[in-house]
């Protein structure tokens, strides 16, 4: 849609203009151009000509407006272009095409939701993208690429050289010019006239939008020659209202339609603003004020206006139109490019800025289709241009400070803001460059963010207290700014870039510096902290700058002038901001014989802030001295004790105690809020600027500082130093936890500060080092998936992790199986570097970690010590950090808690402490055992074994650490940790025997006190236990397999007591296995006939899930009840698409042949009593009413309500009802068998039918006298009763009830209707259901490829069950007449004689529907009047074999008459059989009774074949049928899932010759009337003349649609997708129907619609008609999956797509390449034809997302 047709809205005609539009096809483009030429004055002459033909163009109502777009182009473009060229434009334009003067870069705009392409090798940064057109003709197409949806805004970087490290230009662009080829210039005339009309034009265009005040008037040439007194009322939108608050101001001041209403709010929102009112001004301004009173009343914010004259309106639009074609015109040749940007550049005078200036400065203030409009003409005119680029650059750079200002006053989205084109520029490095040298650019943005944030400044320190989020969020753009400009590293130095950079880098630090210690907290003491403090601000600030300080780091490391003068100035700063603790007089402590001069503070009882970002940049800095060895240059620039080290390490020393005493729970009432802000602060995301720093803070002070100094300064902040100087007890049990936790704590960060060297610039390791070490340890908890590993992995600037590049080294990966996701394996080599010390472990992490570790050293009989991983060397700089290891406080620590812990006199050293000591003593002995074996001794001063060794007398006992060990593993409260100690012995042995061999036998000889016989018989017991555990695991094994042979002999012996055994109810998934089924006590094995086998009674036992009672099914007892779901279903349509039947009229006896819908009934096998269901139900419904929202889960109203044990959404329930065993009288079955014959079966038959007409239509003539004088009917009437009848069965009022109440479900639910237990089709959908779910098992089966029997769930069987009972005994509640006439209405589509208009053609129906209806209802033909009869046992085979003979070869002739079209011609080399040859003999028949319709040259063989298997699913649903009718076991074939004899099989079990068409030979007597009736319908002339769609048989297994493989493919296929309701050209949100293939407009107004009163949705309306109200639907730019189940549920589903680890991609948050996945696809589609939709929203649905989702408008 044009912008024109948005500004729309006039209530009338511009009746000023009197002139037909017509007439502005009367100008002559070249003549007024050749006037313009040869004018005294260019500009007068187009204001002149704009003035005269812009109002009549644009002042006028909607509907003509439609039709202006040839109209501007003649009467305003067309001249311009006649101007410009100098000749007519298409010869002017084909010249430029041919001078090869476009640019390369394809600078393509994308709308919002476009999906863009980013090269991961090949990218310079994150935000060079490609258009989906360039990447699929682009190198990176075979790369790792990631796919994202655009916010709209940015542009395709294809051609920018700048942009990519390969493969800048795609092969659609390469063919472009250089972006500066002297060659192509423009020639002087059209260069000239370009100049003097674009300037003209911009300024124009500029002043129009422009506008300063809604009184400002038109210049004079603008001005029309007579003016009016018509306004436009335009309405802005904003952010304040809510869409349904401006349709409601607009309906009341307007006095329009909702409709109306909701179209101009549409249209504002979209465009930014809208003409609400056309006409006088003072009825413009009636509309303003009424619009600004009434939005202010219900929102307490007027909604902005403004009252325009219509000529202003009218160039306002046509300056926007004007902004698009200089869009087009400047992409046809850069000289009109480089003349544009020139010309926005170009300052009118010195008082005036230039037009660039003007717009973005007016940015904010323009609307948004405006906004649009321009940023779209900058991006296509500055953006791909080097040089002009730059000018936009620095125009950008000088208003930047004032553009961030009306960003954070600005109300509208940031995308649409001139602020986002940023990034443009800011990551384009020679731009960037140049921006940082001329302008100061990293300065400019810094100063900015400081301005943004003084308003948050309290004492010089940032306080986010009642802050405005959104403003706040606005302030911190600069932020991301910043990292544009710091993305890429300067490769080479200049004196003006380093001066540049360290002045952004001094402001920068000014930052910090209001950032050093905000947001403090203090111990709470007492009482609960009454209200959490707001911390979220801050943290979301520091994550914000975590990659500019790295990158500041990056960037100071690549020049070491700058990096040492970077380090002086933060260290200068960090100085200043500690210089208050200078200030307190500091105390003398002692311990070990050292003093430490200490100031006083508590963590505990004064306040600490984690906020450091100052000290942790500094720490950065530091690392990068050391890693470029610039650090040995520092004493050049500090003395020791200007260094200050005490000071440096003193604040990250208080945050760690903080985390310590937090673990100690000694801050409890401080609330939730500290607790998160520590989880924070060591979160993956925030760790590396944060918790890291800390670590190498207090590295870098354990390296500068006495070691025993240092750890006495760690004991004062832990406030652990009185507990090592002195005895303390302390009976407070809290007290006693708190200090064993601090000194666990304590401990576990010297082992830290000690053992973590995997940093940059602390050891020498590379990047990679540490991403292993990582994924190692994340792997040592648990195997995970990629997408799991990537987001415990930090990433860098570019957001990589570097997980790629090294996961081969260090694990393996475990392919997906079946829909589930591949995960990585650690390998068993990188076991070695497992610490569980680990300092990126969480707490429970550890403990995880530890127990999976110990669960595969003790499979494997290994030891389950661990040991620190031997660590890397640390840099010279760090070197001395392992002097704390062989201090004297340290070794008074080790000593003081191993004897006190030998002692047992303080439960204060558990074991976690004693682990800690144990993992310290081992690394100091590792580093002793690494200094001599690489180093000579003489040059090793580190002697831990010395000290260790050495024996001191304390209190009258001999100690030292080795004795205090050899003593420790005798403790049993400590023997998990007794291989750790063994392990530790077994390092004092080895250095012992390296200290001898460097002295001879002067070396100091290993303590006698200490035997080595005790180790060595540690030893000697671990191999007797490792040869015990084999030996216990051999016999376990030999046993088991005992027990296994005697079950299995057991089993053989006892076979028939398994077959006999009852069934048990059970609750889970597991498949009915055959002794189950098998119910049959003699070897036949038919389930239909005289000749059917017998079932088994057996007690049927089940348990209600409600009341835990044990109750037997049985007729005269309570009924017990099956839980049900009934909802209509398409699954089986053979005809997609088609309108379903208005049901409140409809009759559902017949099911149609294609199947179109139907109603299904699933259930999820759980039974109750049905007295039990009631009362839950009732609770329910009453418990409901107090459940805020319940009703969304299920609908009570309709009688849904969960499965009490599962869950799962039910509407009703199944009585269960036994299946009525009748033994059957042999010898009579021989006398009926020579009585009764198929024709006179058929003759009795038809001769009661038309009795009870008779009989029935007599009764409702006179009620009152008996039915005598039958002569009128047959004498065969009463001939049915001959053959045996009995009493009607009698159920238990209960059950009667229960199946009254599934019949009315099934009614209710398949017709839509109200439910009515007096109509007469309720009978029949309960027929109809039993079929249609019948027909659904068997086509899912069949598509699995699964057996007929042998793999129903338990489930399935029990609902099968369930239903063919309910479906024979529901004619016991319903009147018999009411069954008797559907009989007589359903037995003309297969008897003759009976036939009537109402009758429909054996093509139009299903006859396997016809089946379960005729058994069903047949008993009621004995009935008569008030005497209720039925059938015996022995007569119902008769009947139920005939009946079934019948309808199946009716069925075989339906086969053949729609089979007719694709038959081929006789097929000579196929042998003759008697197959063949009786289905020539069939068909030949049917050629005649067509009147030789049917093609009469076809095969008999391919007849033979193509009957075969089009009955083939007929005949499985019939013996499915059978089987629950009966109880009759079916053939082992059929259990089975091999196709092989599977045919022979079920013709055997239903009483069927295997040559079916010995069925017509068998009755040949009453073939030809049976086929003349059944080819009789006139339908058969029409299918042959093709006016009709036939179906063929068998039906195809409808599956969901076929999807690409890649999903890129899917996305190119729709990225031009576009509404058909919408004009204009937004991207929209297409969802592909997998049902049906139909792409769709979601969750847009533009398609939206009312059915039934109610606004729906696209996708409802769609799933409405296309599943019966369920839908399936793909969400392509979003990649997830919908599922709807009705109009207001749904649920969110994965996709079928996964990347290359088999993992899906919502959203495409991860864009790693998708592929499809079959497995993922399958599960979709068997979650459809087994009809779980349902049951999986109910599960799915979160009640909180519903505020989120309106299903209904999906």
């Amino acid at each position: 849609m044009s912008s024109s047709d948005n500004m729309a809205g006039a209530q009338g005609l511009f009746t000023g203009i009197t002139e037909s539009n017509s007439n502005l096809f009367l100008v002559q483009p070249e003549e007024v151009a050749r006037r313009w030429q040869e004018g005294p004055c260019l500009r007068s002459q187009i204001f002149s000509h704009f003035a005269e033909y812009v109002p009549k163009i644009y002042c006028t109502d909607e509907d003509a407006r439609k039709q202006d777009d040839e109209q501007v182009q003649h009467s305003l473009f067309a001249p311009i272009e006649w101007f410009l060229f100098g000749e007519e434009p298409a010869k002017g334009l084909e010249k430029l095409q041919q001078s090869g003067s476009c640019s390369q870069i394809c600078g393509r705009v994308f709308r919002s939701g476009e999906t863009t392409y980013s090269c991961r090798d090949c990218a310079l940064d994150p935000t060079c993208v490609l258009c989906m057109n360039c990447f699929q003709n682009s190198i990176h197409k075979s790369h790792r690429y990631k796919m994202n949806t655009s916010c709209g805004g940015g542009y395709c970087d294809c051609g920018d050289t700048e942009a990519w490290k390969m493969g800048p230009v795609c092969e659609n662009h390469e063919s472009g010019g250089a972006e500066s080829n002297p060659q192509c210039e423009l020639e002087d005339g059209l260069s000239e006239r370009c100049r003097m009309l674009f300037s003209i034009l911009l300024h124009y265009a500029v002043d129009m939008m422009v506008w300063q005040r809604e009184e400002q008037e038109l210049c004079l040439e603008l001005q029309p020659r007579q003016k009016n007194d018509l306004y436009y009322c335009i309405l802005f939108n904003d952010e304040h209202h809510s869409f349904s608050q401006v349709n409601y101001t607009l309906k009341k001041a307007l006095n329009c339609s909702t409709e109306e209403a909701q179209v101009h709010s549409i249209l504002i929102d979209k465009e930014g603003r809208k003409s609400v009112k056309y006409g006088s001004k003072k009825t413009c301004q009636e509309t303003q004020e009424a619009i600004s009173k009434i939005s202010n009343e219900i929102s307490g914010w007027s909604l902005q206006t403004a009252v325009l004259h219509s000529s202003l309106v009218a160039h306002q639009t046509f300056a926007l139109r004007l902004s698009s074609w200089f869009t087009n015109i400047i992409g046809f040749h850069s000289g009109f490019r480089q003349i544009f940007c020139q010309v926005a550049v170009e300052e009118p005078s010195p008082e005036e800025p230039c037009c660039l200036t003007r717009l973005m400065l007016w940015d904010s203030k323009l609307f948004k289709g405006a906004r649009k409009t321009f940023h779209e003409l900058m991006v296509s005119s500055f953006l791909l241009e080097t040089e002009c680029k730059k000018l936009f650059a620095v125009e950008f750079t000088k208003l930047y400070k004032q553009l961030q200002k009306d960003f954070i006053e600005d109300d509208h989205e940031p995308h649409i803001s001139v602020i986002s084109l940023a990034v443009q520029i800011f990551t384009v490095p020679t731009v960037s460059r140049y921006l940082l040298e001329e302008q100061n650019v990293i300065t400019v943005v810094v100063e900015c963010l400081l301005e943004m944030f003084s308003k948050y400044l309290d004492k010089n320190k940032f306080h986010f207290l009642n802050h405005n989020t959104d403003k706040l969020n606005r302030a911190q753009f600069p932020i991301q700014d910043l990292r544009y400009i710091l993305i890429s590293k300067p490769t080479d130095w200049t004196e003006k870039l380093r001066t540049a950079f360290l002045d952004g880098f001094r402001a920068f630090l000014s930052l910090l510096m209001c950032m050093q210690g905000m947001e403090e907290v203090k111990r709470q003491f007492g009482q609960h902290v009454e209200e959490e403090p707001h911390w979220e601000s801050a943290f979301t600030l520091q994550l914000q700058l975590k990659y500019i300080l790295t990158m500041f780091q990056e960037w100071s490391a690549s020049d070491e002038e700058v990096l040492l003068k970077a380090y002086m100035m933060c260290h200068s700063a960090v100085m200043e901001y500690g210089k208050e603790a200078h200030l307190k007089d500091s105390v003398v402590l002692y311990l070990a014989g050292h003093l430490l001069n200490s100031r006083p503070y508590m963590v505990s009882v004064e306040p600490v802030s984690i906020h450091l970002p100052l000290t942790r940049l500094l720490a950065g800095l530091h690392a990068q001295l050391s890693r470029t060895g610039a650090i040995s240059k520092l004493c050049n620039y500090f003395t020791e004790e200007d260094f200050n080290v005490d000071l440096l390490i003193e604040y990250p020393l208080r945050c760690l105690v903080l985390v310590a005493q937090v673990a100690a729970e000694m801050w409890k009432r401080n609330g939730l809020s500290l607790v998160s802000q520590l989880y924070f602060y060591r979160d993956v995301k925030w760790r590396q600027e944060m918790y890291d720093k800390d670590i190498i803070m207090l590295q870098i002070g354990a390296s500068r500082m006495d070691p025993n100094l240092f750890l006495m300064l760690i004991l004062r902040r832990f406030e652990l130093f009185d507990l090592f100087k002195k005895p303390i007890f302390h009976k407070d049990k809290d007290v006693k936890k708190q200090l064993s936790r601090m000194a666990e704590e304590m401990l576990h960060l010297l082992i830290i500060i000690v053992g973590e060297r995997y940093n940059i610039g602390v050891s020498h390791v590379t990047k990679d080092d540490i991403i292993m070490r990582e994924i190692i340890h994340l792997l040592c908890i648990e195997p995970m998936s990629h997408s799991e590993l990537t987001k415990a992995l930090p990433e860098d600037e570019n957001n990589e992790t570097g997980l790629e590049k090294v996961i081969q080294k260090v694990a393996t990966f475990r392919k997906p199986v079946g829909s589930s996701c591949g995960v990585y394996e650690v390998k068993k080599e990188s076991l070695k570097e497992f610490n569980p010390f680990f300092y990126h472990y969480s707490k429970s992490q550890q403990t995880k970690a530890e127990e999976v570790q110990k669960k595969i050293r003790k499979a494997e009989h290994d030891s389950e010590a661990f040991p620190p991983p031997v660590p890397p060397k640390f840099y010279p700089a760090f070197s001395d950090i392992v002097k704390i290891l062989n201090c004297d406080v340290m070794i008074h620590i080790i000593k003081t808690i191993l004897r006190k812990t030998v002692k047992m006199r303080e439960t204060l050293w558990n074991e976690a402490i004693i682990q800690r000591i144990l993992h310290l003593i081992s690394l100091a002995l590792l580093e002793e055992k690494q200094q001599l074996e690489n180093e000579p001794e003489e040059e090793v001063s580190f002697d831990f074994y010395q000290k260790a060794t050495k024996i001191e007398n304390v209190g009258g006992e001999r100690i030292s650490i080795l004795l205090l060990l050899d003593k420790l593993k005798h403790k049993y409260h400590f023997q998990t940790q007794i291989d750790m100690i063994m392990w530790t012995l077994k390092i004092f042995d080895s250095l012992q025997l390296l200290r001898e061999r460097s002295v001879g036998a002067s070396a100091v000889v290993l303590n006698p006190e200490v035997p080595k016989a005790e180790e060595n018989a540690h030893d000697k017991d671990k191999a007797e236990r490792k040869r015990k555990a084999e030996a216990a695991k051999l016999h376990r094994e030999k046993i088991m397999a005992q027990m296994s042979a005697m079950q299995k002999n057991f089993i053989e012996k006892h076979k028939l007591l398994y077959e006999d055994r009852a069934e048990m109810q059970e609750v889970g998934e597991s498949d009915v296995d055959k002794e189950s089924i098998e119910m049959v006590v003699d070897d036949t094995r038919i389930g239909v006939g005289p000749e059917q086998g017998t079932s088994m009674l057996k007690k049927e036992i089940l348990t209600c899930i409600l009341c835990q009672e044990e109750q037997e099914v049985k007729i005269n007892k309570p009924a017990m009840v099956l839980t049900a779901c009934i909802q209509r279903s398409t699954v089986l349509t053979q005809n997609k698409g088609k309108v379903l039947p208005k049901t409140e009229n409809f009759n559902p006896l017949f099911m149609n042949a294609d199947l179109s819908w139907g109603t299904h009934t699933g259930s999820c096998g759980h039974v109750m009593h049905a007295a039990c269901w009631q009362k839950y139900f009732e609770a329910v419904q009453s418990s409901s009413h107090n459940r805020f929202h319940a009703e969304v889960v299920f609908d009570l109203e309709n009688g849904e309500y969960l499965c009490p044990l599962c869950k799962c959404l039910c509407n009703t329930v199944i009585p269960l009802v036994p299946v009525q065993y009748q033994k059957m009288d042999k010898e009579n079955a021989d006398i009926i068998a020579q009585m009764l014959s198929f024709s006179r079966w058929q003759e009795i038959v038809v001769a009661r039918i038309s009795g009870l007409r008779a009989f029935n239509s007599k009764e409702r003539d006179d009620a009152q006298m008996p039915p005598t004088g039958m002569a009128v009917v047959s004498s065969d009437f009463r001939s049915v009763l001959n053959f045996g009848v009995q009493a009607f069965t009698v159920y238990s009022t209960s059950i009667q009830e229960m199946l009254t109440v599934f019949a009315t479900a099934a009614y209710r639910v398949g017709l839509e209707i109200v439910p009515n237990e007096a109509d007469p089709r309720v009978p029949v959908m309960g027929w109809s259901t039993c079929a249609f779910t019948i027909q659904c098992i068997e086509s899912l089966l069949e598509y699995e490829g699964k057996s007929l029997f042998g793999s129903l769930l338990n489930r399935q069987h029990g609902n099968l069950k369930a239903l063919v009972q309910f479906a024979t005994a529901q004619r016991v509640t319903a009147m018999q007449d009411v069954i008797q006439k559907h009989l007589t209405n359903l037995l003309p589509v297969l008897l003759p004689n009976m036939y009537s208009e109402e009758t429909p053609s054996i093509l139009d129906i299903d006859l396997f529907h016809v089946l379960v209806s005729v058994v069903c209802a047949f008993p009621s033909i004995y009935s008569e009047g008030s005497m209720n009869l039925q059938p015996t046992a022995l007569s119902s085979t008769y009947n139920e074999l005939f009946i079934f003979h019948l309808v199946t070869m009716a069925h075989i002739v339906q086969i053949l008459l729609t089979a007719a079209k694709d038959c081929p011609a006789l097929m000579e080399e196929c042998e003759e059989n008697e197959e063949s040859h009786l289905a020539s003999c069939l068909y030949n028949k049917l050629v005649q009774h067509t009147n030789r319709c049917l093609n009469s040259n076809v095969s008999g063989w391919y007849l033979w074949e193509h009957v075969k298997k089009g009955i083939t699913p007929y005949l499985r649903c019939a013996a499915l049928f059978f089987y629950f009718l009966h109880g009759v076991s079916a053939p082992e074939v059929l259990h089975s899932a091999s196709s092989e004899g599977h045919f022979e099989a079920l013709c055997s079990y239903l009483a069927l010759p295997t040559n079916l068409f010995l069925l017509f030979k068998k009755y040949q007597e009453c073939v030809n009337i049976l086929l003349y009736r059944w080819c009789s319908n006139l339908r058969l002339a029409d299918i042959q003349k093709e006016e009709q769609t036939v179906l063929r048989y068998p039906r195809k297994i409808n599956k969901l649609v076929e999807l690409p493989e890649e999903y890129s493919c899917l996305l190119n296929q729709t990225c031009h997708f576009r509404c058909p309701k919408s004009l204009d050209d937004d991207q929209k949100h297409p969802v592909l129907c997998l049902i049906c293939g139909a792409i769709l407009c979601s969750q847009n107004t533009c398609c939206q619609e009312r059915v039934d009163g109610e606004k729906l949705g696209a996708c409802t309306i769609h799933a409405i008609h296309c599943a019966a109200g369920f839908g399936i639907f793909l969400r392509i730019r979003d990649c997830d999956v919908i599922l709807m189940a009705g109009r207001n549920r749904g649920c969110l589903y994965s996709a079928p797509y996964v990347d290359e680890y088999g993992e899906t991609d919502p959203g495409l948050k991860r864009g790693n390449p998708l592929h499809l996945s079959h497995e993922h696809y399958k599960q979709l589609n068997l979650l459809w034809q087994q009809h779980g939709i349902t049951a999986e929203v109910s599960r799915n649905q979160d009640v909180n997302s519903l505020f989120i989702l309106d299903w209904q408008h999906m």
